[in-house]
């Protein structure tokens, strides 16, 4: 539960500090603009707020590995869902309207999850977990999504190094193996879930788990 809540205020604290000339920037997200992948963040933080209020006396279904569909490619931006996303970001016109948005759902959300019985089942997706394995899985959200804003932002911070290790350690129990020990955490996420491509030697580096690559999780 605190490595959510660092993970989702040091990503929300980013937001907030960006410039306005950084919201028509390109993110980490193939379509989208960083405004885009903001707006992305209201309505994952709207998600986390309502599955914490939708408690559910059925038997787990997935826990915070499990929670993570893995497909073979990486998004294009095409979906239907991405577009909409690009449309609503565009009618908030102004970027303070975004951060303001995000600032007071992502407050709440934040303090839902602060306020969650860890042990309470909760249904989304149409399957269910406990509230705190649907939180950890979280840390991966915010982490990747921490990375996918500051892509091409030169000079704005990295997710907390708590968040990244927690995330790696997450990827490699999705991946079933262990990234390279030398690999710094940053490189494993983006290498790893297809943000960057490997190198000739990080490839090299990878043996058998290179063919496993990219873990595109959704």
């Amino acid at each position: 539960m605190d490595l959510f809540s660092r993970s989702w205020t040091a990503l929300r604290t980013a937001v907030a500090e960006l410039p306005d000339e950084d919201f028509a920037r390109p993110s980490g997200c193939a379509g989208w603009l960083v405004r885009d992948l903001v707006c992305h963040l209201v309505i994952d933080a709207q998600d986390v707020l309502i599955t914490l209020a939708t408690p559910t006396d059925a038997e787990p279904t997935r826990d915070a590995v499990t929670y993570w569909e893995v497909a073979d490619t990486p998004p294009t931006g095409d979906d239907p869902l991405d577009a909409l996303i690009v449309r609503l970001a565009a009618a908030y016109e102004d970027p303070w309207l975004l951060k303001f948005h995000l600032d007071d759902v992502g407050s709440a959300a934040g303090r839902a999850a602060g306020l969650a019985d860890p042990a309470v089942r909760v249904g989304t997706r149409d399957v269910v977990l406990t509230a705190g394995d649907y939180l950890s899985a979280y840390v991966m959200e915010w982490t990747l999504h921490h990375l996918d804003l500051i892509a091409h932002l030169p000079g704005a911070a990295d997710p907390p190094a708590e968040s990244l290790a927690g995330a790696r350690g997450m990827l490699e129990r999705i991946a079933g193996a262990a990234f390279p020990a030398g690999w710094s955490d940053k490189d494993t996420l983006l290498v790893g879930t297809g943000r960057r491509a490997p190198t000739a030697e990080e490839r090299a580096d990878l043996g058998e788990l290179a063919a496993k690559l990219p873990l595109v999780l959704g």
